[in-house]
C-alpha cells in the first residue's frame, strides 16, 4: 500500500516558506479528513482569501468596479489580491479553466508573497487541478484514503515559527544536494527543473524547523518524499544492467576496508535510500499501463456531439445570474432592472430621490449569459490491408452509415481514411451526406502493406484542420496494429512501430482524443501498446457488428468528453 507524506511536516514548511514553496494540492473530497485538514490550514498565520473556479481578473489584479461606480457616480477602482499578500485557497480546483490557471500561476510566479492551495477535489482519475498550477507547488497530498480520526497536525506554535524565521537565513545545505536531488529526479523521470528547485527549498524549510544549520541527509530524503511522488512518471531501475566496458574491480589487498576504497559506496548509499523512500511513495497505478487516463489529463478538449461550451458573447441566450462584471462578460439590462424594481420605492424614500429616478444597487447587477455547440468529427482511420479486410471495411460501413443516419440530428460529422500499400487515402472528406457516405464506400480495395503510421499521421492532420474550422474531432482507428510499412514506404515490421509509436506520440501531445479498435482475430499486445502510445482508449472488437462498434465509439466519445 502506497505510503502518505506527512501534511503536517508540510503545512509547517510551507508557513515558514510560502513564496518559495508556492503552495500544495490536496486531493480530497468533501468529508470529515478534509474538514480536520481545513480546520489545520485555518491555523496558519497570516491571511487567508477562499476562491472560487470562476474568479475574474479585477479579483486577482483589481481594475474598474462598475457596481461600485455606478452606486458611487464616479469612477471607483477595486484593488486585487495581487496587492495583498497572503493564503489562496481553490476548493473544486479540478474545474479551474485553463485561462485562470494561466493567471494564478503568473501571479504565483510574480514572487508577490502568494501561495497557493489547491483543494482537488476530483472523484475519477483523469480529474484533478491544472498542472501550469499543481508543477508550480511544492506538495501534493493525498487524503482520499485517509480517515479523519488519523490525521493528527500538530503546528508548531506561532513562537516557535517566528524563531525559525528568524534564523532561515543561516541554515545552509550540504555539498551536493542539488546534484544529488537532480539525479533522482531524471531517474524517477521528472522533467521539470521546478521539482529540484523545490525539493531544495523544502529540505531549507524541514532543517529550520528542526533548528540544524546544515540539511542533513533526513531532511534531503524528508523533502523528496514530500515532493517527487506526484511528479514521477516511472519507477526507475533498481538494478542497472552491468556495464561491460567498465573497468576489471581491483585486486585483494591487505590494507584496511575503512580506507578510502569505500568512499564512493558511501556516496552511492544515499542515492539508493532516496529512491527506496520514493519508490514506496509513488502512486499505486504508476506502473499499471492500464491505469493511464492520469497521464491523459487536460487532452479532452471536446467530442461529445453538440459539445456544449458556455461564452458571454453568442450563442443560444441562457437565463441571466447575479454576478459581478469582469470585462468579459456583458451587462443584461433587462434581468439587471427587473431584479431592481421592486425596490424603488423602498430606495428613492431612503435616499430622498426625486420620483421616477432610478436606482440600481450592484446585488441588482445580472450578467448575460450564453451556450454555443460544437460539431463532432469522427475521423476512421481503417487498415485496408490484409486478407481479413473486406471483413473490417464491412464494419467500418456499417458504424459510418449508422452515425451518418443519426448526424442529421447530432450535428455530427464524419470522414474515412484508409491505408493500404505504401500510403493513406482519404475516401470521404467531413461530411452529413448519408448519399455521398454510401457512393464512397461502395467499392474499397483492399490488400498489401500497413502502413499504420501513414494512417495516424493523415488522421492527425485531418483532426488538426478540424480543429481550426471549430470541430470536435476523434480519430476512430481500426487496426491490428502490425504494421510493417514505415513512413518512407520501405517494408519492414521493426521501422514500421518505430515510426507508428512516433507518430502516436506526436497525436498525444497534441492532446488528440482518439479510439483504437483491435480488428484481429486474436488481440494480442501490439494494438495495446499503439493505444498507449497514442494515449486511446484500447477496445478488441475481433467479431464486432456494425451496430456494437457505432455504441462503442459513442461510449468512448462520452468518456472523453469533459
Amino acid at each position: 500500500m502506497t505510503q502518505a507524506p506527512d501534511p503536517a511536516r508540510a503545512l509547517a514548511a510551507l508557513a515558514l516558506d510560502p513564496m518559495g514553496l508556492g503552495g500544495m494540492v490536496v486531493r480530497a473530497r468533501a468529508g470529515p479528513a478534509r474538514a480536520a485538514f481545513e480546520a489545520a490550514l485555518a491555523r496558519l498565520p497570516g491571511p487567508m482569501r477562499r476562491l472560487h473556479p470562476n474568479t475574474p481578473d479585477d479579483v486577482l489584479f483589481g481594475g474598474l468596479d462598475v457596481a461600485a461606480s455606478l452606486a458611487a457616480g464616479r469612477q471607483v477602482r477595486s484593488r486585487g489580491l495581487r496587492d495583498a499578500p497572503g493564503m489562496l485557497v481553490m476548493p473544486m480546483a479540478e474545474r479551474v479553466h485553463p485561462g485562470l490557471a494561466a493567471r494564478l500561476g503568473q501571479l504565483i510566479d510574480g514572487e508577490s508573497g502568494h501561495c497557493l492551495i489547491l483543494l482537488d477535489e476530483g472523484s475519477e482519475p483523469d480529474e484533478g487541478a491544472p498542472r501550469a498550477l499543481s508543477e508550480r507547488l511544492a506538495f501534493h497530498i493525498d487524503l482520499t484514503e485517509t480517515r479523519a480520526a488519523d490525521l493528527r497536525i500538530a503546528l508548531p506554535a506561532p513562537a516557535d515559527l517566528d524563531a525559525a524565521r528568524a534564523r532561515k537565513a543561516e541554515t545552509t545545505l550540504p555539498e551536493g544536494a542539488a546534484t544529488t536531488l537532480t539525479t533522482i529526479a531524471q531517474r524517477f523521470g521528472i522533467d521539470s527543473l521546478r521539482a529540484p528547485l523545490l525539493a531544495l527549498r523544502a529540505a531549507l524549510a524541514l532543517a529550520t524547523l528542526d533548528g540544524a544549520t546544515v540539511a542533513t541527509a533526513d531532511h534531503l530524503r524528508e523533502a523528496a518524499e514530500l515532493v517527487y511522488p506526484s511528479r514521477a512518471t516511472q519507477v526507475p531501475d533498481t538494478d542497472p544492467p552491468p556495464d561491460d566496458d567498465a573497468p576489471e574491480p581491483p585486486e585483494e589487498s591487505d590494507h584496511d576496508p575503512a580506507d578510502s576504497g569505500d568512499e564512493d559506496n558511501a556516496q552511492d548509499l544515499p542515492d539508493e535510500i532516496l529512491v527506496a523512500a520514493i519508490t514506496a511513495r509513488l502512486p499505486a497505478g504508476l506502473v499499471d499501463p492500464a491505469m493511464g487516463a492520469a497521464d491523459r489529463r487536460g487532452q479532452a478538449q471536446g467530442g461529445g456531439a453538440g459539445q456544449r461550451q458556455p461564452g458571454t458573447r453568442r450563442g443560444r441566450p441562457l437565463p441571466a445570474r447575479p454576478g459581478r462584471p469582469d470585462g468579459r462578460a456583458r451587462i443584461d439590462p433587462v434581468a439587471t432592472l427587473r431584479a431592481a424594481a421592486p425596490w424603488q420605492t423602498l430606495r428613492r424614500a431612503a435616499r430622498g430621490a426625486p420620483a421616477g429616478q432610478v436606482i440600481v444597487l450592484p446585488s441588482d447587477l445580472h450578467l448575460a449569459r450564453y451556450e454555443t455547440r460544437r460539431d463532432r468529427l469522427l475521423i476512421f482511420a481503417v487498415d485496408a490491408s490484409g486478407s481479413a479486410a473486406v471483413a473490417r471495411l464491412a464494419e467500418a460501413k456499417g458504424a459510418v452509415e449508422i452515425l451518418l443516419a443519426q448526424a442529421y440530428a447530432r450535428r455530427d460529422q464524419v470522414a474515412l481514411l484508409a491505408f493500404r500499400g505504401t500510403e493513406a487515402d482519404m475516401l470521404l472528406p467531413p461530411t452529413r451526406s448519408l448519399v455521398q457516405a454510401k457512393r464512397s464506400l461502395a467499392a474499397l480495395p483492399g490488400g498489401g502493406g500497413t502502413p499504420l503510421a501513414a494512417g495516424l499521421l493523415a488522421a492527425g492532420e485531418m483532426a488538426t484542420q478540424a480543429r481550426r474550422h471549430g470541430l470536435s474531432p476523434l480519430i476512430a482507428c481500426l487496426t491490428d496494429g502490425r504494421g510493417n510499412i514505415a513512413l518512407d514506404g520501405q517494408p519492414g515490421r521493426a521501422a514500421a512501430l518505430v515510426d507508428a509509436h512516433a507518430v502516436a506520440a506526436r497525436l498525444r501531445a497534441d492532446a488528440i482524443p482518439a479510439l483504437l479498435i483491435d480488428t484481429s482475430a486474436r488481440p494480442g499486445p501490439t494494438a495495446g501498446e499503439i493505444a498507449a502510445s497514442l494515449g486511446a482508449r484500447y477496445l478488441a472488437l475481433p467479431r464486432a457488428d456494425a451496430r456494437r462498434l457505432s455504441v462503442a465509439i459513442d461510449a468512448a466519445q462520452e468518456d472523453l468528453a469533459p
